[in-house]
Formats: C-alpha cells, sequence, structure tokens
C-alpha cells in the first residue's frame, strides 16, 4: 500500500469520530461499521483523501496517537462512496500496519544497537555498542562479553562512538580503559 498523507483532522467525516467515551476506553467492545472498524487493538476508519476526489483508510494500533498506515482505499460502485470495510479487508490492513510497526521497530533496533566479535590471541570476545538517543545528553554504553556470555567489561561513550572490529580490539588491548 502506498503511504499517503494523513489528512487534517477536519477534513475527517465528523460522523466517523468515536464518542467520548469510546475515545476513552479504547478496549471498547469490537465495532463494525461500514466506514470504522474497531477490533483486536485496531482501528480502521475509512477517511477522505485530501490529495484527490478518493477515499484512504488509516489504521490505528490502540494507544498510539498516530496512524500505523494511511492507504488509498477503493471506491464502491456508485463511485462516490467508499467501499464499506469487511471482515477480510479489516484482518489484511491489521496485518500490514504491523508488519510496518515491526520494520520500524528492526530499524530502530539496527540504528541504536551494534554488535561486533573480536578474536583476540586469548579468546573470541562480543563487544555491543546500544545508543541511549536522549534528546538532552545522549549516550552510548559499550560492554565486552566472553565466549561464555560472562560482562568483562563496560563503559559509556559518546553517542557518536563508532563500533568497529578494529575500534573494538583497540578498546580490548587497553584493558577496557574508556575510549577517547
Amino acid at each position: 500500500m502506498n503511504d499517503l498523507p494523513v489528512p487534517p483532522s477536519n477534513t475527517l467525516d465528523p460522523t466517523l469520530h468515536a464518542s467520548s467515551d469510546e475515545a476513552d476506553n479504547p478496549l471498547e467492545k469490537t465495532t463494525q461499521e461500514p466506514r470504522l472498524w474497531r477490533d483486536v487493538g485496531w482501528t480502521a476508519r475509512v477517511i477522505k483523501n485530501v490529495d484527490d476526489e478518493g477515499w484512504a483508510v488509516e489504521m490505528i494500533k490502540d494507544g498510539e496517537p498516530e496512524p500505523a498506515l494511511v492507504g488509498p482505499w477503493t471506491m464502491g460502485r456508485d463511485k462516490k462512496n467508499p467501499k464499506p470495510l469487511d471482515t477480510n479487508a479489516f484482518n489484511t490492513l491489521v496485518k500490514t500496519a504491523s508488519e510496518v510497526l515491526r520494520r520500524h521497530e528492526q530499524q530502530l533496533h539496527a540504528m541504536l544497537h551494534k554488535e561486533v566479535v573480536v578474536a583476540t590471541d586469548s579468546a573470541t570476545v562480543n563487544v555491543t555498542l546500544d545508543i541511549v538517543p536522549d534528546d538532552d545528553f545522549p549516550y552510548a554504553v559499550l560492554t565486552a562479553h566472553d565466549e561464555d556470555g560472562n560482562q568483562l567489561a563496560q563503559v559509556q561513550v559518546r553517542s557518536t562512538f563508532v563500533l568497529t572490529k578494529s575500534s573494538a580490539n583497540a578498546w580490548i588491548e587497553t584493558d577496557f580503559r574508556k575510549p577517547a
């Protein structure tokens, strides 16, 4: 599905907004309306596409402020109104939106966690770098483990520290002193 821009809230069909009681309780029972489905921790809402005269569907995970997925939605037979949501469409949308979130989580993990294995004369050492993206004081934690998983050393380093086999080896050779 192609991601479409999220329309401003004033362009949404007011009949699609949940009542304040429902909004306060996302664990409300299942809703199955032509343009609004709520089940299994997700809400699918068919909305006007602000970019053209068509329709879009947004998938929102319970408790999240922003949609995980916004994509085009099929027109109904009258070529004016959207096709109603149904069980198969909702299940497919849940699967797709869940996959989008999973990919984002994997990408974030890959950006914030690095790992290298260094073979020294006496042992193999697993060195990890975990970046803590604090807005005010970002930093990283450099950790070394032996082959059995026992922690050998741990130091806090700059968030810009680059973990490579070479930098890990240099850290090991200095008896795990904090890198400059």
